[in-house]
Parts: C-alpha cells; structure tokens; sequence
C-alpha cells in the first residue's frame, strides 16, 4: 500500500476530504518523527509502540573487497506490536 492508498483509506473511513486526511496523515507521521527524534516513545495501547535503540559501534566487511571497515554507533527507529495488532494479524 502506497502513502496515497493509505490516505485515500483514512478519508474513506473517517468521513475526511482526501485533503484533510493528507494532512492528518503527514501530521501524524511528523509527530512521530519528531518524538523519535528527540528519543521519546510514541505508544499506541493494543497497536504498538514506536521507539528508538542505540546499535553499538562495530566492524563489518566489505562484500566486494573482504576489506574490515568500522561501523559507527547510530540511534535506529523501532516498532514493537502491540497484543491487539498482533492478534488481529495472526488471525487473518
């Protein structure tokens, strides 16, 4: 599913212009994005919640040279499914 798919569906089910839902669509993903930003968790009771992780520093390997190079730390997004989304998914 596209983002404009996702959007028309919002639209569809809330009654919203497909204007309104765009924004209440890119509103909500900039809520998230700027919560995840400065490392505070977004959670959903039943759907999930959306946080970040710390990757520690490692050393990798080129694929197309064998050479070891260093990986730097980084902060990656994380989604853990909430009881109500993974039950809903598990029963089709």
């Amino acid at each position: 599913m596209t983002k404009q798919e996702f959007i028309d569906q919002v639209a569809d089910k809330s009654g919203l212009s497909k204007r309104d839902a765009g924004a209440a669509v890119d509103a909500f993903l900039d809520t998230i994005t700027t919560c995840l930003k400065s490392r505070d968790s977004v959670s959903f009771t039943g759907f999930g919640k959306f946080s970040t992780s710390e990757r520690a520093a490692r050393q990798g390997v080129n694929p197309r040279t064998g050479e070891k190079v260093q990986i730097q730390a980084s902060t990656v997004p994380r989604f853990q499914a909430g009881s109500s989304l993974k039950s809903a998914v598990k029963g089709g």
